[in-house]
């Protein structure tokens, strides 16, 4: 099956390219997305350096709305998301993400931090369902309505969709690998809004789900 990887990117030029470094290598992987959101910065110019596709839009539509447009562009059976400030990628990484979807032994896996850094480790350990790293058949996005309004709250959508409709999902462990905290790239204070701002868009998914349980 041909594997397409989606990154959705807003400022990352810092990181970008060593993730890309990391994926170009990668010989189970068939094509890169990169889908710049509304950056401003040199995330796209850097991206283009690379032999990958680059999405570059001219006004930020928020996580779900860019891997939206990148799954409308993607080739692949199989789709990899992967966030853009990764720490610690390696070609292990991801064909240990890879291998239960390529082996049908699952139709999402999930990738959770570990023995990376205390506060990424944490937070993935207390909410696995927030995590960007994942591999799924593409079969299981076609029943998911309107994705590009999640915003923030994509995984939380994602994984409601799967165990509703019975998918098999497998956690993949992703041993010294971290990303970079929103504090960590905004400063202290609009880090923690940026922070509180996504997780206002992931308790709205959250509220829908509940609601249409009701």
């Amino acid at each position: 099956m041909k594997v397409s990887v989606v990154i959705p990117a807003f400022n990352e030029e810092k990181t970008i390219g060593k993730v890309l470094d990391v994926l170009v290598t990668c010989e189970q992987i068939d094509e890169i997305i990169v889908v710049s959101d509304g950056s401003t910065d040199k995330t796209a110019e850097i991206a283009h350096q690379y032999s990958i596709s680059v999405i570059d839009l001219d006004e930020n539509c928020g996580k779900g709305g860019a891997l939206k447009v990148g799954v409308d562009n993607a080739q692949g059976e199989v789709i990899v998301f992967l966030d853009a400030d990764l720490i610690g990628l390696t070609v292990s990484h991801l064909n240990d993400l890879l291998k239960p979807v390529l082996n049908d032994e699952a139709d999402m896996s999930i990738g959770i931090f570990g023995n990376g850094r205390l506060t990424t480790d944490l937070a993935q350990v207390l909410a696995p369902y927030l995590s960007g790293q994942r591999v799924l058949k593409r079969s299981l996005l076609d029943g998911l309505d309107n994705m590009e309004m999640t915003r923030f709250g994509i995984e939380i959508a994602l994984t409601q969709y799967a165990r509703a409709n019975n998918f098999r999902c497998k956690e993949v462990k992703l041993v010294n690998m971290s990303h970079i905290m929103k504090e960590e790239k905004l400063g202290l204070v609009r880090g923690f809004l940026y922070r509180l701002k996504m997780y206002w868009e992931i308790l709205q998914i959250l509220g829908q789900r509940h609601s249409s349980l009701k």
